[in-house]
């Protein structure tokens, strides 16, 4: 394993996160415009960066046993982080924005090129479905699920519609329907091009708006809060990852399913925080203190699934 090639991949987000930071600094956008910023990812970048992921992605048993692994490891994240929340006494607005942070991790954004610098690109498609079908798909029903009883919403019609409209999940839908039809391929040439220029923008997108959001406020009088994070996120789940691999024997997998498990808190959590009014300043610093960490503890949770 290059520790070299995991410092210079996390480097790159931690790049797009200043440029965030120094446009908010230097005046140019303020800390309220990030909203305007994730509205773009919500509803157009996201939504292409899924549709063109799902179509792309071939369809095997090794895949929906990734997507399995991961909808478990989540589950497990987020009745443990809810029970911390809970011994710990956090407000409700940050007690959700915690659940999530710590069970979630960022298996897209940082999980792909991780994936193919550190174990080849033959794993892509898993990781693809542990990222889309596995942690994607937990954000966006149980994920929004905590986020609604705990934040700002309209009641129980309003969360399901939440589940059911989100530009995410219906980007998850089409795709998989899209794939079923024989479309000529001036269409599918065409669909592939637009989408994939809308997607290409998504990732450097949602870091800037991660640095303009960032409140390094946040960082003070948090401290056990955000350690309880790193420790779930970065140890915990990737421990976790590992038993479940050894129980349903996919030594193969194990890498991959390790390092999935152990990215660092879910950037996109960031987005629904904001949009159900969290506190947005704990998941901004959750993101990026588990990314720093996530330098140290991935190469060692490697070396012991190796």
């Amino acid at each position: 394993m290059s520790i070299a090639t995991l410092i210079s991949v996390i480097v790159r987000v931690l790049v797009f996160v200043a440029i965030g930071v120094a446009l908010r600094v230097f005046g140019a956008l303020r800390r309220e415009d990030s909203r305007a910023l994730n509205a773009v990812i919500v509803y157009v970048a996201l939504p292409a960066l899924i549709f063109r992921t799902v179509v792309a992605a071939p369809l095997s048993t090794e895949l929906i046993r990734a997507a399995a692994v991961a909808w478990a490891v989540s589950i497990v994240g987020l009745f443990f982080a809810a029970e911390i929340a809970h011994a710990m006494r956090l407000p409700r607005k940050t007690a959700a924005a915690f659940v999530i942070v710590a069970a979630l991790g960022n298996t897209g954004y940082l999980g792909y090129p991780l994936v193919a610098a550190l174990l080849g690109p033959r794993w892509l498609p898993e990781a693809v479905f542990y990222d889309v079908f596995g942690t994607v798909a937990v954000l966006f029903t149980l994920g929004i699920a905590v986020a609604a009883r705990y934040g700002e919403h309209e009641g129980p019609l309003n969360v399901a519609r939440e589940l059911l409209t989100f530009p995410a999940v219906i980007a998850m839908l089409v795709a998989l329907a899209y794939r079923f039809v024989p479309w000529p391929a001036a269409v599918s040439t065409t669909v592939s091009s637009w989408t994939g220029l809308a997607a290409n923008v998504a990732v450097p997108l949602i870091m800037v708006s991660l640095g303009v959001s960032l409140d390094l406020s946040a960082l003070k009088g948090s401290w056990r809060p955000l350690a309880a994070v790193s420790g779930m996120k970065l140890l915990v789940l990737p421990a976790a990852a590992i038993g479940i691999a050894f129980v349903v024997g996919d030594r193969q997998g194990m890498p991959l399913l390790a390092l999935q498990a152990g990215m660092p808190s879910l950037m996109l959590s960031l987005v629904v925080g904001q949009r159900f009014k969290l506190d947005v300043g704990f998941i901004a610093a959750a993101i990026l203190v588990t990314t720093i960490g996530c330098v140290v503890t991935i190469p060692l949770v490697q070396l012991l699934v190796r």
